[in-house]
């Protein structure tokens, strides 16, 4: 009976160090939209600047390393301007992405940086706000990088407030005429909350 008692003790206490070690986290976070003005090939792009969201799951590699995963969404309203024509393309802007985060750990706040690839895609929305009706959908492979801090609330929950920018070539939606062969860099800072398990 005390063999039994004594393996049923240590059971528990495995299972309550490991519940205390959260290695995964789901974030939600609010995200703002802003792109620079880009000129190139005799064209200039102007994006206007919006809201969105972001979606994230974090899985923790050690106790500094983690790999995260990253979903956005954003609408907002491209501009082109070239020597013979204008055109607005209203669009859909989604983000997939996958980064390493390195954090550090000071009582509650939790710096942390990042840097990954992922892809950008540009849907048109094909509506009264879109001038050019032959456009198709552009997916851009770029490079994500950031940083930010986390405050923990409890052991499950915390605030994160973060700058993100991505890195990706300017879309033309596949018309020649609004190509400007440039990169630019989409800055989209977030906060959210982020729940851990």
């Amino acid at each position: 009976m005390k063999k039994m008692m004594l393996l049923g003790a240590l059971i528990l206490s495995a299972a309550a160090g490991q519940a205390q070690e959260s290695r995964q986290d789901v974030s939600v976070s609010a995200i703002g939209l802003f792109a620079p003005q880009v000129n190139g090939n005799s064209v200039q792009m102007n994006t206007s600047s919006t809201y969105g969201f972001l979606a994230s799951y974090r899985y923790m590699l050690t106790p500094r390393s983690a790999l995260e995963l990253n979903y956005s969404f954003a609408q907002n309203q491209q501009s082109y301007i070239t020597s013979f024509i204008t055109g607005q393309i209203h669009q859909r802007q989604q983000e997939l992405s996958g980064a390493y985060v390195f954090n550090l750990n000071f009582k509650n706040f939790s710096p942390f940086a990042e840097v990954g690839v992922g892809a950008l895609i540009f849907t048109p929305i094909k509506d009264f706000q879109t001038t050019s009706l032959d456009t198709k959908q552009n997916t851009n492979i770029g490079a994500l990088f950031g940083g930010g801090v986390a405050y923990e609330l409890s052991p499950s929950f915390d605030i994160r407030a973060e700058y993100r920018g991505f890195v990706v070539k300017a879309p033309n939606f596949s018309l020649d005429s609004f190509k400007t062969n440039r990169y630019e860099v989409v800055s989209m800072p977030s906060i959210g909350v982020a729940y851990h398990f």
